[in-house]
């Protein structure tokens, strides 16, 4: 007997990922993705955690989320604190892991009812 539902209405769901592509709701992303939890799956234009900047991070603050889920890509890697600075102002709290326990964290938080986003990297192949 199951006593939560799969989905929360309005809420997205991360449904699939692999080293390219993440799936969000039922929309494949082949690049780089905001996902808040609630609203519409944004482009996010990096695609390399090299490119990153700051500006990549005050995306998210209009989100307003409580919390970001960082999926850094096929591996853990972290991003420079200065990066996040603007978060961390806000009380926005970051957490980084690489995309796949991003996306499975994200999920988790979600289907809690937190004001979660995920950014999460895709980057090209090669």
């Amino acid at each position: 007997m199951k006593f939560q539902p799969d989905r929360l209405d309005g809420v997205n769901v991360i449904s699939r990922h692999d080293a390219g592509r993440v799936w969000v709701n039922a929309t494949e992303w082949r690049s780089s993705v905001l996902v808040p939890w609630r609203g519409d799956a944004i482009a996010w234009p990096v695609q390399r955690l090299a490119d990153l900047t700051a500006a990549h991070f005050e995306q998210l603050i209009a989100l307003q989320p409580e919390v970001v889920i960082f999926g850094s890509g096929t591996r853990l890697r972290f991003v420079a604190p200065a990066l996040q600075r603007a978060l961390i102002e806000r009380r926005i709290g970051v957490e980084t892991m690489d995309t796949g326990a991003a996306c499975r964290t994200y999920n988790v938080l979600a289907s809690e009812g937190r004001m979660v986003a995920a950014a999460l990297l895709i980057e090209p192949a090669g």
